[in-house]
Order: C-alpha cells, then structure tokens, then sequence
C-alpha cells in the first residue's frame, strides 16, 4: 500500500497524538462525504466485477488447468485485497484518524503484500507470454499447473520477505510502547525508521527495475516472431504492451507522494480535494480497470463471462412473480 494517505488537514503524528491547528473532521462534511460515496460506490462495483470474474473463473473447467487465466485470476483476487483494504484506509483515516499501531499493522501487512505482487504476477503473465509465443513446444513442460502455484507461492514469499525488515526494525528500534500509541495509519507512520523507508524505496526500485527489464525482453523477443505475422505473436505482443501500461499505472503509486506535494504547492488550501482526487486516480481506477481491460480483452473468457451475465439476468426474470 503506497504511504501516501495523509490526513485531511496539517498535522504531526508524535507517540500518537494529533497536533496542529484545527484538525478537520473530514467524515462529517460535504466534501469528505460525497469523496467517500463515491470511492465506497467504486469499491464496491470493483469487488462486484471482480467476484463475478472469479466465479467465471471457478465454474469452467478450461480455465483452473490453463496457467494463463491462473495468473490473471491470482491478479484479479490480489487487486481485490489490494482495492478493499485501501478503501478501509481510506474511511478510516476520514473516521477516527487515528488508530492503535498494532492493528494499523495488521491492516497495512495485506496492502504492502499486495501492492508488492502486482509488478511480480505482471512479469510472470509476460514470461508466459513469451514462452507460448517464442518457445512454443516447450511451453507444455514449462508451464504446467503445479508450477504455475509453486510460482504464485513464490510471489508471497518474496513479497513478505520484503516487509519483514521493516517488521525486525520497528521492533528493535522502537519502544514496547509505541505499539499501543495511536498513529495515522499509514507506512510512514509505523515504520518511521530511516532504515525502513531506506529499505522501502530500495525495494521499490529494484521490482520496478526487474520487471521493466523483463516486459522490454519479453515484448521484443515477442516483436521478432510477430514480424513473420503470426497471429498469435501479434495478439501476445499487444498483450506485454498493455502489461507494460499496468506497470506504468502501478508506479504511479510511488510517485504519489511527490504529486500530492506538488498539487497542494500549487493549489493550496485545497487539501482536500486533492486528497480525493489522487485517490480516486491512483488508487482507485487502476485497479478498477485493469481486470475488466484483461477479462473483456480475451475471447474465451469474454464469452464465458457473457454467458455467465446472461443466466444471472434470465433467474433473476424467472423468480419475478
């Protein structure tokens, strides 16, 4: 989860209480009221597409044996995770602004894992990619089911690796103590250690690097084979270039920060707008979008998933008195 969900109004998080001038109670007025209807309203429609995806997902055959749409589901369940916490963060922070750290660290252990595996299970749907297309009799022995989990699992693995660090740090560093004070729940607020942010923007750098390199590899080895205009390289192409347009969106949240800093330097007093604004964007949208654009984008689930829309419609007429 990027550590950019900050308060509504100028304050300073210091062993848990709030200071400053005027803390502004965001949840009761009109701004803040009509910003979370529609990022609850958004939420929700997500989650809503989302399940329906991986109900498709459970009710065919075709699909729980074939490591492509095994990919993209674990992508679709781990936007979901990802989209529900930072909605609870986002109300949360409007609500009581403050919460115990220790449960602010149990909120935020699923958002950094899930905002960790995105880049990750993004290199492995263009890794899979590329052996359909450029290595194509071995993609049976490669890409197998089993492997495809073992895969998954790994992701995890790397992604708690990562924040475990932070985890030994705040626990060395910090006194018992501070685990009972009340903080904004964000990153930046838990683990406010140097070595922790120090670590944080490393690791972000090296995913953001390995993944890169692994969509331009992938997306010119592929670029050769679509040359001899091969269908499918053609159709693969296209689909590393529209992963390479889901990294650039998850990237955007770790510039957010320095985008919420520039909008309020030249917008201020208009925090809160910002706020809500960034947040729908970053936060948001994106992972609205990105497991409808894949789901739709592909033929075979495209036609399930109409399917599926299409008996729901005809029992909801059929129970009508």
């Amino acid at each position: 989860m990027s550590s950019s969900l900050t308060a509504s109004t100028n304050f300073t998080v210091t062993e848990g209480n709030l200071t400053g001038p005027g803390v502004y109670l965001g949840m009761f007025s009109l701004t803040a009221v009509v910003g979370n209807v529609v990022v609850i309203s958004l939420g929700i429609i997500t989650c809503f597409i989302n399940a329906s995806m991986v109900h498709t997902f459970n009710k065919q055959q075709i699909f729980r044996f074939n490591p492509r749409y095994i990919l993209f589901i674990h992508l679709v369940l781990n936007k979901t995770l990802q989209m529900t916490v930072s909605v609870s963060l986002y109300i949360l922070a409007h609500a009581f602004h403050t919460v115990y750290v220790s449960l602010c660290m149990l909120i935020l252990l699923p958002a950094i894992l899930t905002t960790m595996n995105t880049p990750l299970n993004l290199a492995c749907m263009a890794a899979e990619c590329y052996i359909s297309v450029c290595i194509p009799l071995r993609y049976d022995s490669i890409c197998t089911v089993k492997k495809t989990y073992i895969v998954i699992g790994i992701m995890w693995v790397i992604s708690l690796l990562t924040i475990l660090p932070d985890i030994f740090i705040l626990l060395i560093t910090e006194e018992l103590h501070f685990l009972k004070t009340r903080v904004f729940c964000d990153r930046d607020s838990v683990f406010r250690s140097s070595y922790s942010k120090n670590k944080r923007d490393a690791s972000h750098i090296f995913f953001l690097v390995v993944v890169c390199l692994t969509l331009f590899y992938t997306y010119f080895r592929i670029l050769l084979v679509a040359k001899a205009a091969n269908s499918d390289a053609k159709k693969a192409k296209n689909t590393i270039l529209l992963h390479g347009f889901q990294m650039l969106m998850c990237m955007t949240l770790f510039v957010q920060p320095l985008l919420k800093q520039l909008l309020t330097y030249l917008f201020p007093g208009q925090t809160i707008y910002i706020q809500n604004v960034i947040f729908v964007l970053i936060q948001i949208i994106p992972r609205c979008l990105s497991p409808v654009v894949y789901g739709i984008r592909d033929r075979t689930f495209r036609m399930h998933y109409k399917k599926y829309f299409m008996c729901f419609q005809v029992k909801e007429i059929k129970v009508e008195p």
